[in-house]
């Protein structure tokens, strides 16, 4: 008979004579195996503790169980690779997913990631329709994850392949131009929520972007006038998504350089924090909210709302969607179009009547 050798598995008799399994590694709960080595259930749960590294705060997973899953993936190649800020998106949702206190009131942690089936998966998109867009968004996460676990032999299907994504969301409210005009009429010139919206509007940078920005990346662009070269001041940085970046050099519009030739030059960032420092990501959005709220704008006016708001004048002003895309930094032509949905369909209609009278 072949024996079978495992790392750091331990065998004795209970005091019944029944021989028990257990995954004893130092430094890792002591994780109970079940059936008999070799068999697909022992093998299963030795993978699942074998790749599961508990950390503090991590807890102890059930081998097998959708905790499990999510704790090998954290501590796969597939998720060390990923950018920082992409885990700080995408761990939230999986964190909750995968509760098994109930605290947001499911407790699908503790269920085994072998049993999910495509009915579940619309389970989970039924009780997340008043939410639709952070559904999608689940969704994506959950196929991933899946996927990870068939590659690894941690389940045997993707279950979330064969559902429908939920349509998304209208996202983040995009700010008209009385908007605008409101918080320019409140906020004076000469003031950090003015240099805020001069930058979110006439770059379109997202908060990751807008709150390193600096005068280390002002640059001189040259470009080509009435037959000769002249240099124009731009905004040149490296623009970041997820796992990607985009390179991108922007002119600067006279609005915005008259803001940024006044801003004193011991900053390394255009926007600080009252204590000079720059702000984080979401200490900005949290405090250009407040400051959006008081010049009587409604809730729900973030700089993200601006970046849309940006995109719907640029198209209004006769940019073509590659032109768009090469301000905004846009990966696809589609998302380019589903930030310009609130585009005045009146004033474009007006231009193409235009058009078609010149002719």
């Amino acid at each position: 008979m072949t024996s079978l050798t495992l790392l750091y598995v331990q065998r004795f008799k209970d005091r019944h004579g029944r021989v028990r399994h257990y995954y004893r590694r130092p430094g890792h709960a002591r994780v109970a195996l079940p059936g008999d080595p070799g068999s697909e259930e022992f093998m299963i749960a030795y993978q699942a503790a074998h790749e599961t590294k508990v950390t503090a705060g991590e807890g102890r997973a059930k081998p097998g169980s959708i905790d499990a899953l999510v704790t090998a993936y954290y501590q796969s190649s597939d998720w060390k690779e990923l950018n920082p800020l992409t885990h700080r998106t995408y761990r939230p949702m999986l964190d909750r997913f995968r509760d098994t206190k109930g605290k947001n009131g499911a407790r699908y942690g503790d269920l085994p990631a072998r049993g999910i089936r495509t009915r579940h998966a619309f389970a989970i998109i039924d009780a997340g329709k008043d939410t639709p867009g952070a559904t999608r968004n689940l969704i994506k996460r959950l196929r991933t994850l899946w996927a990870f676990g068939k590659a690894r032999q941690l389940v045997t299907e993707n279950p979330f392949l064969d559902v429908k994504l939920p349509k998304e969301g209208k996202g983040f409210r995009a700010w008209t131009d009385a908007d605008i005009a409101k918080f320019e009429d409140h906020w004076k010139p000469g003031s950090k929520e003015r240099l805020a919206l001069a930058l979110l509007l006439y770059t379109l940078v997202r908060r990751s972007d807008v709150v390193t920005l600096g005068r280390q990346h002002r640059r001189q662009m040259p470009v080509a006038r009435a037959g000769a070269e002249v240099a124009i001041d731009a905004l040149h940085f490296v623009q970041k998504k997820g796992n990607s970046t985009v390179e991108l050099i922007i002119p600067l519009h006279p609005d915005l350089k008259a803001v940024l030739d006044q801003q004193p030059k011991d900053n390394l960032t255009y926007l600080v924090t009252e204590y000079g420092r720059p702000f984080t990501e979401a200490g900005f959005t949290k405090w250009f909210g407040e400051r959006a709220q008081l010049a009587g704008l409604p809730e729900g006016s973030t700089p993200h709302g601006l970046r849309k708001a940006g995109s719907r004048r640029l198209a209004e002003a006769g940019c073509t969607p590659h032109e768009l895309q090469s301000v905004s930094g846009h990966r696809t032509l589609k998302e380019v179009e589903r930030y310009t949905k609130t585009v005045g369909q009146a004033k474009l209609a007006r231009a193409a009547i235009g058009k078609l009278e010149g002719h």
